[in-house]
């Protein structure tokens, strides 16, 4: 079992930052590949970003990329997710989840939420314009 909660969600204007973290405890962090979802009120859930178990590869959403960036320490047992420019549209509550099945230690960086095994409650970001 691991548990992950969120942090850092809150309200910001449009073209500003904020900076997500997701803590996990209960097993080793590095044995899990890291990715952040979101889920906007009325629409499906959506792949933001991925970060292998070594933090040597990511994966973004396409139409993220370039704004949004994941990073993990794995001696703190955190995954982030800094996102700038941020958009109206970038309002979500954003989840962390955690991959526990395998792959590569250093490429594997899973897309679909049915990949991942454990997943934090989330966090609200609200985008004003």
């Amino acid at each position: 079992q691991v548990q992950l909660v969120e942090s850092g969600g809150g309200l910001v204007q449009a073209g500003g930052s904020l900076r997500l973290s997701c803590a996990a405890s209960g097993r080793t962090f590095r044995s899990f590949a890291m990715g952040w979802f979101r889920q906007a009120p009325g629409k499906e859930r959506e792949f933001v970003a991925a970060i292998s178990r070594s933090g040597t590869s990511t994966d973004y959403a396409d139409s993220l990329k370039g704004r949004f960036t994941i990073s993990r320490d794995n001696a703190k047992n955190t995954v982030d997710l800094q996102m700038n420019s941020l958009k109206p549209e970038d309002t979500a509550v954003y989840s962390c989840a955690a991959e526990a099945h395998g792959g590569s230690y250093y490429y594997y960086t899973p897309r679909s939420p049915n990949d991942y095994d454990y997943w934090g409650r989330g966090t609200q970001v609200t985008v004003s314009s």
